[in-house]
């Protein structure tokens, strides 16, 4: 039985030169990610809710790759041509294809939301309904409701066409455009600071819901000044999110970002969202008064602004979303008296969400009232908006700790979030440094520093995510906490680093980005050639985000004309071809895609039946590994080797979300008649027993 009513179209055959048998372009390969999206949203195995929730993550993905990579790749536009050619495919033709594949998949968008998400709605007496629906009642409420919300929020801009009309929109703001006449055109903002759905009383055992775009069509069609008959056309504007900080080496680079956060709002043009049936003719007028062209335009639906589908009501009785799993107490750190006494005792390792993040914030909370604990060194790259851990450390640096954070507020869209944050720990007592030029803080760690009788007790904790409780919600993420002697002393180093106190941390267990991370890695896939040349076992398994470092996939293209068996978990961008002969056919590829984001990074070397495990912050990209401050640890607690590789064993054996990354990247499921296993519910039932 296949998943899907409807079949996907699969733009991967039309990629002519950008696609060759050495490297998947990794744009092109971001969107055969979101094609996975879109496959979960097809997938009637998922509940109707969840399948919705999926088009709001497609939409939110397709918005930030709009606003960051086309963007990227325009700015190399400008680059003399020899440079060029060194950095990219010519941009040109990338973003050809980017757009031509994001119109496949937006008319594959439009079809599972018209033919099956709207009709299963219905099933459940669920009603989306547009103006021309509404009920006679209905459009005295929609009324009432346009003159009480959303009149004296929104603006009419009406412009001549035979004017030089250069017309601003908000960035990734909403709006209704119209022509009026043949010289006259009208540009209406859809108010962003009310609910885009609006739920009508329920009648004759039917709800029904309508978009508030559809309350202001209906009412400024009663304008005595706009004709009844006229058709309004959804737009949205994205824009350049680069911040664009003209020299980072000199002057208050944190002072230089938010100054320059302003900037996005403004920035050029890097799509423009329209309604498909708007006609070429205003189509033409809509491009001049916006200053786009034809590069910029991308076809879409009726409404835009999918990603507000998270808040898509549900009025009915029955409940059309996954079962909650909550997080599970962990075994030993759930409750115990002291986080501290655990982790001198034995390393602890934590995997959310299946388990509480709560250790994490009392061990932080145990630490800021804890007499003996005199120093506290953290980084934080994306903070969350509320967050008792970091309510935590504001209660260290008033109890006179001396706390030391580190902030990026280089973290693409979380600048203000996190400067909000630096503010409050430095008002408090805090010793807040914030970013460094040309480089990123990417790593998640956290050192602690204890007085004893006989000196000093250092804790670590080097995590694979974010400290922040709502991603710890919904990503899967492991932390290790640790008192080992030399992985915290290593940390420690890595803090003076950050704190300009040393030049060079020179670690004996940690890998740490652009320092020896790379180098690491290299020597550790090396030994997997030398034991499978050998004629001895020799793996290799990485679960990563993305893979698109060209020297490490060369490494790994080595390792596999060696003999040795590579495995890879990669969720995101792919950039590895795997199944060519003489190059990579002992390399095979899955992706898995389920209710939580896979976003923890392990990488497992077989070193001859003595397993060597390592997980943290960087993927394989050139990024994370020459330009970003990142931390990789060992793990060396045999039980916490056991645990992660009897998870990672679930997620190489699930055959219902996971998906295969082949040459062409077409996204089939992973199908066998083995026994039906699908990782993440499976994860959270280890756990539970």
């Amino acid at each position: 039985m296949p998943y899907f009513a409807i079949r996907l179209k699969q733009p991967y055959s039309q990629m002519g030169k950008l696609y060759n048998t050495k490297y998947y372009h990794r744009d092109l390969s971001w969107l055969r990610f979101n094609h996975r999206v879109l496959q979960e949203a097809a997938d009637k195995r998922n509940p109707l809710y969840e399948r919705i929730k999926f088009l709001a993550i497609f939409s939110s993905n397709l918005d930030e790759f709009f606003k960051v990579r086309v963007s990227d790749i325009r700015q190399i536009k400008k680059i003399e041509k020899p440079l060029r050619k060194k950095l990219i495919t010519k941009p040109n033709k990338v973003l050809r294809e980017i757009k031509k594949q994001v119109e496949i998949q937006q008319e594959s968008f439009g079809q599972i939301f018209n033919t099956e998400i709207i009709p299963d709605l219905k099933k459940h007496h669920i009603h989306l309904i547009d103006f021309k629906d509404f009920s006679t009642n209905q459009k005295e409420i929609a009324k009432t409701y346009y003159q009480e919300n959303l009149k004296a929020k929104i603006e009419i801009k009406k412009f001549n066409t035979s004017e030089e009309n250069q017309v601003f929109v908000e960035n990734e703001a909403l709006y209704l455009t119209a022509q009026l006449s043949e010289n006259e055109f009208a540009v209406i903002n859809i108010p962003e600071d009310e609910p885009r759905f609006f739920t009508f009383p329920k009648h004759n055992g039917k709800h029904y819901i309508t978009f508030i775009d559809d309350i202001l069509k209906y009412n400024l069609r009663q304008n005595p000044k706009m004709e009844r008959d006229i058709t309004f056309y959804s737009i949205k504007k994205s824009r350049d999110a680069e911040l664009y900080i003209e020299n980072e080496l000199s002057g208050n680079l944190a002072e230089k970002i938010k100054n320059s956060l302003s900037k996005r709002d403004t920035g050029q043009a890097t799509r423009l969202l329209i309604d498909q049936r708007m006609p070429k003719a205003f189509q033409e007028i809509i491009k001049k008064a916006l200053d786009v062209y034809n590069a910029d335009i991308v076809n879409g639906g009726t409404y835009h602004n999918f990603k507000d589908f998270f808040g898509f009501p549900n009025p009915a009785e029955t409940n059309l979303s996954n079962e909650t799993l909550t997080p599970l107490p962990h075994p030993v750190l759930g409750n115990c008296d002291s986080i501290l006494r655990e982790i001198e005792k034995k390393d602890q390792l934590l995997h959310y969400p299946y388990q509480s993040f709560e250790p994490l914030i009392k061990l932080l909370e145990e630490a800021a009232i804890d007499p003996e604990v005199t120093t506290i060194k953290m980084t934080i790259y994306r903070a969350a908006s509320e967050s008792r851990l970091n309510d935590a450390i504001v209660t260290a640096a008033k109890n006179g700790k001396k706390v030391v954070v580190f902030i990026e507020v280089k973290a693409r869209f979380d600048e203000r979030n996190n400067l909000k944050w630096g503010q409050i720990f430095e008002d408090n007592g805090a010793t807040v440094i914030y970013s460094f030029p040309d480089i990123k803080i990417h790593s998640k760690i956290l050192y602690i520093e204890k007085k004893t009788d006989d000196g000093k007790q250092r804790y670590g904790y080097i995590a694979t995510g974010n400290f922040n409780e709502k991603t710890a919600k919904l990503y899967t993420d492991f932390g290790l906490m640790t008192a080992d002697k030399k992985i915290t002393k290593d940390l420690n180093k890595v803090f003076l680093v950050l704190q300009q106190k040393l030049l060079v941390p020179k670690t004996k267990r940690l890998l740490v980005s652009p320092y020896t991370t790379r180098s690491g890695f290299t020597e550790l896939v090396q030994t997997e050639m030398q034991f499978a040349r050998a004629g001895q076992p020799a793996s290799i398994t990485l679960k990563m985000n993305s893979l698109e470092d060209k020297a490490m996939i060369k490494l790994l293209y080595r390792a596999n004309n060696a003999g040795v068996k590579i495995r890879l978990l990669i969720r995101g961008i792919c950039s590895l071809v795997p199944g060519i002969k003489g190059q990579s056919e002992h390399i095979y590829v899955t992706s898995v895609l389920d209710r939580f984001l896979e976003h923890g990074r392990i990488y497992i070397f077989g070193n001859n039946g003595e397993p060597q495990i390592y997980i943290g912050s960087a993927d394989w990209m050139k990024r994370n590994l020459s330009h970003r401050i990142e931390v990789v640890t060992p793990i060396l607690d045999q039980d916490h080797k056991k645990t992660i590789q009897d998870l990672i064993e679930l997620q190489l054996k699930d055959n219902v979300k996971a998906r295969i990354v082949d040459a062409h990247q077409k996204n089939k499921y992973v199908t066998n008649d083995h026994k039906k296993i699908q990782s993440q519910l499976a994860t959270y039932k280890y756990f539970k027993n």
